[in-house]
């Protein structure tokens, strides 16, 4: 890969003022190999696997960071999903759980993600004990996440494990409402998604590869800032140029760490993934194109151009663009969606607008502590319902806490966001009925 002057000299100035850096380098690490007889050597086995083959993770990172000078902010790792590792010893989740935390210790990464199930069709025995076994195994780790795919275009919405999401998030937020920001509900999960707290290594990915999540918010709301009164057209196509950029950087980065490590090379995730740093947010890039506050009138046009000019740009300048690749709005992660929803700009009917036209879903939303299960299940199965009838990643990340207008401050790269107030009518019976929402019919046009 040949990069011009002009390239590397603005792509410095991306770096210095406009926080564009590699949001995480993952390694996805096949964990099939690790089925024992006896559950205690096979979460051995799992331990083994992962610190064996991330081992020099870290130190490869810092290498190939100063040597282009791009930080890396989080290096993570993905591993099988588990849930279907333990069909022969279903109640062995919490033991995994535990050898997958201290590995993640041992290599020193950020987060080890794929403490997951995928029951879109139905349970598995092992995946049902995993999901029952969620709350236990997030009290008991500091840095494993937790994901369940519970629809997909193809076989619809499970509606019994929709509620069994619901139940599980509302006991986690009774044990610490922190560990909800360790687990994610999914339609149509990615297998090769790097971020948190979503990343499972899935079927098809070889035994071990390399995947970069890049972000970029600031460089995108910089130009569009720069651009004053031009068309929407122009717009789009200066945001795609950057994105373009972008990429290439993600591209670098993920070749240099695959040779590092002796692995395969996966995919750049060109998302827009923000943090709470000022003007690091997707919300003021919605701002920038001319809208008063991200949630006025407009909004979710000005979101769906940005996510297509994004998808754009990285498919231009890379044959490696995969994950989600688009543009995330995690409410309490992106500073200026938080203030948005903070004086009524947004609202969750207006989130879950914005989520049919973005790379996931309800993200780090946070909303009253009284909700019911089958509230939370109700909100779950909308979402997932956008992602399977438009055939596209949607995500559910709630945190029940606290009550309607508190501001509830995280910290990190979490941030904060005030809680939202939900529709309190209930959908208990709806949720109950159990059973599947069936595939829809574009599932048969492939």
């Amino acid at each position: 890969m040949i990069f011009s002057t002009d390239e590397i000299l603005e792509t410095l100035d991306m770096i210095l003022y406009e926080h564009l850096d590699i949001r995480t380098v993952t390694v996805g690490v096949n964990l099939g190999g690790c089925v024992r007889e006896d559950p205690e050597k096979m979460a051995y086995a799992v331990y083994d696997k992962i610190t064996s083959t991330a081992s020099n993770l870290c130190t490869e990172a810092e290498k190939a960071s100063a040597r282009y000078s791009i930080p890396i902010v989080n290096k993570r790792v993905a591993v099988t999903p588990i849930g279907s590792l333990i069909d022969i010893h279903p109640h062995a989740g919490p033991l995994v759980a535990s050898a997958m935390d201290h590995a993640a210790d041992k290599l020193g990464i950020d987060f080890i993600g794929g403490y997951s199930a995928l029951v879109h069709k139905g349970f598995t025995a092992g995946n049902r004990a995993l999901v029952d076994s969620i709350p236990e195994a997030l009290r008991s780790t500091r840095k494993v996440c937790a994901s369940v795919n519970v629809a997909s275009t193809k076989a619809g919405v499970n509606m019994e494990a929709v509620y069994k999401m619901g139940q599980i998030t509302k006991e986690l937020s009774d044990i610490d409402p922190q560990l909800c920001t360790r687990l994610v509900t999914f339609a149509n999960a990615p297998p090769d998604n790097p971020f948190m707290a979503g990343a499972f290594h899935g079927a098809g990915e070889p035994e071990s590869v390399v995947n970069v999540g890049i972000s970029g918010p600031g460089v995108i709301r910089a130009i569009t800032e720069k651009m004053g009164d031009c068309s929407i057209s122009e717009l789009a196509e200066v945001i795609k140029r950057a994105a373009f950029k972008i990429t290439r950087v993600g591209e670098l980065i993920g070749t240099e760490m695959a040779a590092r490590l002796n692995m395969e090379f996966g995919i750049v995730d060109l998302s827009l993934a923000p943090t709470p740093q000022k003007g690091d947010s997707v919300a003021n890039i919605i701002e920038a194109m001319g809208l008063e506050r991200c949630g006025a009138p407009g909004t979710t046009a000005a979101l769906a151009m940005l996510t297509d000019a994004i998808k754009k740009g990285g498919a231009m300048a890379s044959s490696r663009v995969g994950g989600l690749s688009g543009a995330f709005i995690p409410v309490s992660e992106d500073a200026g969606m938080a203030e948005a929803i903070g004086v009524g700009s947004i609202g969750l009917a207006k989130l879950e607008a914005m989520t049919s036209v973005c790379s996931v879903g309800l993200d780090m939303v946070c909303v009253p502590a009284a909700t019911p299960a089958e509230s939370i299940a109700g909100i779950i199965a909308d979402e997932c319902s956008i992602g399977v009838i438009n055939d596209k990643t949607t995500g559910v990340r709630l945190i029940p806490v606290g009550k309607e207008g508190d501001w509830i401050h995280f910290g990190g790269l979490l941030g904060s966001a005030p809680v939202l107030p939900i529709n309190a009518f209930s959908s208990s019976v709806f949720i109950k009925r159990g059973g599947a929402i069936p595939a829809p019919l574009v599932s048969l046009t492939n």
